[in-house]
């Protein structure tokens, strides 16, 4: 696949490329209906021998604008472009959004950006998109402006829930924050999921006879589930582990700091330094104190078995594409 990702400053397709079918979005969550988009552009691309397109942005263009409405992501940029990096796109430009291009037109946007820059000779949309100053760039301005310039405009209709409803990052991230994981997953297509990188904690899992890893989220603007105990699949550079996770604090010893601790099941020596991906599972429990240690780590023993339910739930459903390390537990 001849995929590539470029910045705004040097975001020029190579020479041989004459024309292209080209989408553009926030694509926060890259869920069902950005993948239907995607896949869209894709399969025209390949009809008509152009090449594919994807522009986005970075940051979300509310943190510029309106960064009081601007919401958590659903994906940060490294997550969101690894799940497009599958769909079979030729060319992904993020481009930085910055107070220059909020202040385009709908028409400076067409003009200056996709036709000269990107070669477009076909714009494929979602239903409600919108671009340019004020969004003024919608679906009825579009197919005008590509009446007058000569460019064909598709509009792809939404994808629908099982209520019927449109899948939208909204309605998911509504669910994330609700701890609602099968409504997230069924919109998303796969797990909600956190990405970040193993960072050193204080060992009390160790202490405990649970040694877990600590993971950092690339970006402090993830959003993440409700605070609890879930069961996890956790994604590494040394294969794919079941487990169980704490997120939020350590109320029993008197640490209320959030943070993301996983003990992966079968997994030995240290992960610091790695990039994992922690996929949601199931919810098992609310955060809570223990009255004593001991009180916790009996605990922590029913998580586990919880967390092997569920994993083997997940294990037996089908929907994982690779194996799973995930050994039964000590006796």
């Amino acid at each position: 696949m001849n995929w590539r990702t470029a910045e705004w400053s040097s975001a020029m397709l190579p020479n041989h490329v004459d024309s292209t079918v080209v989408t553009v979005g926030t694509f926060d969550g890259v869920h069902l209906g950005h993948l239907d988009v995607l896949a869209r552009l894709a399969a025209r691309a390949k009809e008509t021998g152009h090449a594919s397109v994807l522009l986005t942005f970075d940051p979300h263009p509310l943190e510029l604008l309106k960064p009081t409405a601007a919401p958590l992501l659903l994906t940060t940029r490294d997550e969101k472009l690894a799940v497009i990096a599958t769909t079979g796109i030729d060319y992904v430009v993020v481009l930085p959004f910055t107070r220059e291009l909020a202040d385009h037109s709908a028409e400076q946007f067409v003009d200056l950006l996709l036709r000269d820059r990107f070669r477009m000779a076909e714009l494929l949309i979602g239903h409600d998109h919108g671009f340019g100053r004020g969004r003024a760039g919608d679906v009825e301005t579009l197919r005008l402006l590509g009446a007058d310039r000569g460019f064909a405009v598709d509009v792809v209709a939404p994808v629908e829930t099982s209520d019927g409803q449109p899948v939208s990052s909204t309605r998911i991230r509504r669910a994330v924050i609700a701890g609602d994981l099968e409504t997230a997953e069924s919109a998303l297509g796969r797990m909600y999921s956190v990405s970040g990188t193993v960072v050193a904690g204080e060992a009390r899992g160790r202490a405990l006879g649970f040694p877990t890893i600590n993971v950092l989220p690339e970006s402090e603007r993830k959003l993440l589930p409700p605070d609890g105990v879930y069961a996890v699949y956790v994604e590494t550079p040394r294969g794919s582990f079941g487990g169980m996770l704490n997120l939020g604090g350590r109320p029993t010893f008197g640490d209320e700091r959030r943070t993301i601790e996983a003990h992966l099941f079968g997994a030995s020596g240290d992960f610091y330094g790695c990039v994992v991906q922690v996929g949601f599972v199931a919810r098992l429990r609310d955060t809570k104190r223990f009255d004593s240690v001991a009180d916790l780590m009996a605990q922590l023993a029913a998580d586990e078995q919880g967390a092997r339910r569920a994993l083997t739930l997940l294990a037996e459903s089908g929907k994982l594409k690779g194996s799973m390390h995930f050994p039964p537990s000590t006796p």
